[in-house]
């Protein structure tokens, strides 16, 4: 396949997408970042570029836990509503080799991860979203994410888990856009130099 064909083919496949919060010293503990308002429309906003979403078993369970509940209950937040709708709704896959079987518009994926996600990625669609951090490690060290975006929140939470902790290779990455949240987070998205 010629260069011309290889970036064709990269660019008819449904992109692999992967956000996450992150606090100015590399944490990405979801409790110690506060979800207000504007980070809730904001992730609305970025989910609407996908219609998939990619968990691990950890996050699928925990996403799961927290977000199960119909929209417009009263049990959350109103400005959840369009969150908490998309992520009920999508179609989500996750990797686990210990589940059994899941639910909520959910399918199991097995087998090997590289294979499985390029089948995937190669499905008609606007995107898959991937969330969680060992996952997304795994998928950074398969060459397999197709952009990053860290969600920057001004704060230092003085402990872990951190990004890509354990990373064995080096990854380089162009900026490819930013925008500041009213809260003072400022988003950054990258897109890996190939």
């Amino acid at each position: 396949m010629t260069m011309t064909a290889d970036r064709r083919y990269a660019q008819a496949m449904r992109p692999l997408r992967y956000s996450i919060n992150v606090t100015l010293d590399g944490c990405c503990d979801h409790r110690a970042i506060p979800a207000d308002e504007a980070l809730h429309r904001y992730t609305a906003e970025i989910l609407a570029r996908a219609d998939a979403l990619l968990f691990g078993r950890v996050t699928y369970e925990m996403m799961e836990a927290a977000w199960r509940q119909p929209a417009g209950t009263g049990a959350m937040p109103e400005v959840t509503d369009p969150f908490v709708r998309f992520i009920d709704a999508a179609k989500k896959y996750v990797v686990s080799s210990t589940l059994e079987r899941v639910d909520w518009n959910a399918e199991l994926v097995r087998g090997d991860l590289k294979e499985a996600v390029q089948r995937l990625k190669q499905q008609p669609g606007k995107g898959l979203y991937v969330g969680g951090m060992k996952l997304p490690l795994a998928l950074a060290e398969l060459g397999l994410i197709d952009e990053y975006e860290f969600v920057v929140h001004p704060m230092l939470a003085g402990h872990g888990p951190t990004l890509f902790a354990g990373l064995s290779k080096y990854v380089d990455l162009k900026l490819v856009g930013r925008q500041e949240l009213a809260s003072g987070a400022v988003a950054l998205r990258y897109a890996p130099r190939r």
